[in-house]
């Protein structure tokens, strides 16, 4: 792809000094090749250089480099201006999102700057709770929306309906709507299907559901989802992409349909998918 990179926001994961000193290097790194390079407060507390400006979320960039895992890239990315490309940089262990490690870094952004990258679409979730008392929530998920109960709450009963139609009545300690994005993340854990990120899904998948006939469904995108929640008198959460979340209670409703936006994640490593699979989870070895 063929994209002149004039302006770049740099960004790391607060609370990693490794995150912070790499990113600061970075942010010297562009500016000598003439960048216009925003940064993070954290960034900027690194730097008495008054070439450096202030990152801004509701700013565009030709590019947002991430540098900590695939958490800190969700934060960004669900906190920020979703027209801009997202570089993710895992310093972590495990990363599907943040593809490029730490030793990849600047020959990654060598093949950024010469326009050698190509950018892969990923779909987000719109949320909306509403309030059975009155009152409304709106969020948005790269990853997924988890309804879940307390330690120790009972079983919960969260009723199910799809354009519309009644579906099934789960009995379980919950329920994850994910994007296949977010096949990876807690739906895996969760016994959940792996989808392949570009497929134009949402799977929903119970938290060990009561009975063995309860199993992860898989819907188009292009559906309503709506998720009522029967069980009262009990300490219920809806958290989003596993960062963000609030209590709800009985006769709360929470709809899920894909969003209008989306999140472009820059790709330079030739690495697949499926490469990331044999990788991160040992397939093969």
């Amino acid at each position: 792809m063929s994209t002149e990179i004039q302006r770049v926001a740099v960004t790391a994961k607060r609370v990693s000094s490794e995150a912070i000193d790499a990113a600061s290097e970075l942010a010297d790194w562009l500016t000598r090749r003439g960048i216009q390079v925003d940064v993070d407060g954290a960034i900027a507390e690194r730097h008495s250089s008054d070439d450096l400006g202030k990152f801004d979320t509701e700013d565009e960039y030709d590019l947002v480099v991430v540098l900590g895992g695939d958490g800190t890239l969700l934060s960004v990315a669900r906190d920020h201006d979703v027209r801009s490309p997202f570089l993710g940089v895992n310093l972590g262990y495990l990363g599907f999102l943040s593809e490029v490690k730490r030793d990849e870094l600047y020959p990654a952004m060598l093949e950024v700057l010469e326009g050698r990258f190509e950018l892969e679409k990923r779909s987000l979730l719109d949320v909306e709770l509403e309030r059975y008392g009155g009152g409304q929530e709106s969020y948005r998920v790269l990853n997924d929306a988890v309804i879940n109960k307390s330690a120790l709450a009972r079983i919960l009963e969260l009723t199910l309906d799809v354009d519309g139609k009644r579906v099934t009545t789960y009995r379980s300690d919950g329920l994850i709507i994910s994007t296949p994005t977010g096949s990876t993340a807690y739906n895996l854990s969760a016994d959940g299907p792996i989808l392949t990120p570009k497929l134009p899904v949402v799977v929903l998948t119970p938290i060990c559901p009561h009975t063995i006939s309860m199993r992860p469904i898989v819907v188009s995108d292009s559906s309503t989802i709506v998720v009522t929640l029967q069980t009262d008198r009990e300490e219920v959460y809806l958290t989003l992409d596993g960062q963000e979340g609030t209590q709800i209670s009985a006769r709360d409703k929470v709809t899920i349909q894909r969003s209008g936006a989306e999140v472009s994640l820059v790709k330079v490593t030739g690495r697949t998918f499926f490469d990331s699979l044999r990788d991160k989870l040992r397939w093969g070895e």
